[in-house]
């Protein structure tokens, strides 16, 4: 009797666990597919009625007192359709840009930052809130009263060219020119984003400085170039404070009333990017010259772990893109192709972005090839060459020369071949997709090498020979050596 009562209860128990394990596994999955969903929320959709593209030229300059900055149009119809915007900005020695954050994720790519003895060529921080100040000075006191000159801050990286450095929307973040020549970044902003909650044009809030009314809602007027202005005079352009009462903030600060006012309003006007008259002073790891070299040269072991163990305010924000040894296709007689994306640099997960870097030696060729899933942002950082990009109906969208400088968008879906100069040909390219991916139309990884020789000689009418010519011809990967450029008609300048 009392073996027959426990069996009962024991078959009751053991049926009560596997339904509530059941309902464990349950919550756990739709938990799962709910952060799935949420990782691929939609971008907001634009129109992409495109019947003609060109290389772009930044439409608007703003000076400031240690820099210029200058935006490309974002109401241009190629920026429209991939709801993105683009901005450059060179920093002269000694110059800061004061801390700013934006409504979308930025991403950007150091362009220019290397001189000859050290290449680390500038500072980086960003301020995430509630993460502690973990450089502080060696002298630090439980209370900073009566002490002027001790410090304590969120980290700083050291900035390096070919750095990618990508950035949560809402972050606050400034750069400092540290080297002896200027520093110069390309940034994208993805107002398609699903982390953007406002309307489809980029805002930048900055936090210090003097912002000229071009600055602010820029890309809503487009007011054409504007150079010289390095403050605001009419009233229409200032930091985030300058809305502030004087006394509120006073009071949120603990501080006299005439420093908000100095913080509000300053009296020399120079814009966001402002000369520094001594070095910046900031607090970071001690090291000699050769750690510091190999510190710019390789990621510090403090930025290798992205596991679990990784937090917001330890994430790894940059990543390197122009080591060769960092190549994902190399080819020693043509170039070379980097990827960063969410498996090297896992905050692109959350941002939806991701960036490609592009060598192509002299007169070398870079496969036709399409995006499967992102519309790409080109920005040509080095060098000329040949472009051509074809839209759905076989229409030939753009067929031209780009040289350094200059900004072209490749929407999804459609092909594009590039074609070295005599002087080579480099390029960054934005990407609106974490894991972007491309679709070869020539070479070992095409699509033709993926289709029976019978489909490609009655697809193409071709005889069989034809097709397998044009199946196996080209055995390299994405990209090619120079061909006989007078027999296809490609010489490029």
């Amino acid at each position: 009797m009392a073996s027959s009562s426990l069996l009962c209860f024991g078959l009751c128990l053991l049926v009560l666990f596997n339904a509530c394990f059941a309902q464990i596994e349950q919550v756990t999955d739709i938990t799962r597919e709910g952060k799935q969903q949420r990782q691929r929320q939609q971008r907001f959709q634009t129109q992409c009625n495109i019947q003609n593209l060109n290389a772009l030229e930044p439409r608007q300059k703003v000076e400031s007192e240690a820099g210029v900055t200058e935006f490309w149009d974002q109401n241009n119809e190629q920026l429209q359709c991939a709801n993105v915007a683009v901005f450059r900005q060179r920093i002269q020695q000694r110059g800061l840009l004061v801390p700013a954050y934006t409504n979308t994720p930025e991403i950007f790519y150091v362009v220019q930052g290397k001189q000859a003895s050290i290449s680390c060529r500038g500072i980086h921080g960003v301020v995430f809130p509630g993460c502690a100040e973990t450089f502080q000075d060696s002298q630090q006191q439980q209370s900073f009263q009566g002490s002027k000159s001790q410090d304590q801050h969120q980290k700083v990286r050291q900035l390096r060219e070919g750095d990618v450095i990508a950035l949560p929307a809402g972050a606050a973040h400034w750069i400092y020119n540290n080297g002896r020549d200027q520093l110069v970044l390309v940034a994208l902003v993805d107002v398609g984003n699903s982390q953007n909650q406002l309307d489809q044009y980029f805002r930048k809030f900055y936090l210090g400085g003097n912002p000229q009314p071009q600055l602010q809602g820029f890309s809503q007027s487009q007011g054409g170039r504007s150079q010289g202005s390095q403050g605001s005079d009419d009233g229409r352009g200032g930091n985030l404070f300058r809305g502030f009462d004087e006394r509120l903030l006073a009071e949120a600060f603990n501080v006299n009333p005439d420093l908000i006012r100095r913080l509000q309003r300053p009296q020399i006007q120079r814009g966001i990017i402002i000369r520094v008259e001594e070095e910046l002073r900031v607090l970071s790891p001690q090291r000699d010259r050769e750690q510091e070299q190999e510190e710019c040269e390789e990621t510090p072991s403090y930025e290798r772990d992205n596991g679990f163990e990784e937090t917001i305010c330890t994430m790894k924000l940059r990543h390197n893109i122009d080591k060769p040894s960092h190549a994902d296709v190399y080819n020693p007689r043509a170039g070379r192709v980097t990827t960063v994306n969410r498996f090297n640099l896992p905050i692109l997960r959350d941002l939806q972005l991701s960036a490609e870097k592009g060598n192509l030696y002299p007169n070398a060729l870079l496969a036709p090839q399409w995006n499967l899933n992102a519309h790409s942002i080109v920005y040509v950082t080095r060098g000329n060459g040949r472009m051509q990009i074809v839209a759905e109906n076989g229409e030939n969208v753009f067929d031209g020369q780009i040289r350094e400088g200059q900004l072209i968008v490749v929407p999804q879906g459609f092909a594009v071949v590039k074609r070295a100069g005599n002087r080579g040909l480099e390029w960054i390219s934005f990407k609106t997709n974490d894991v972007a991916m491309t679709s070869q139309l020539a070479g070992r990884a095409s699509v033709l090498r993926g289709l029976p020789l019978d489909v490609i000689q009655n697809s193409f009418q071709v005889s069989r020979d034809e097709a397998q010519r044009l199946k196996y011809n080209r055995q390299e990967l994405t990209v090619f050596t120079p061909g006989p450029r007078s027999q296809w008609g490609l010489t490029v300048a």
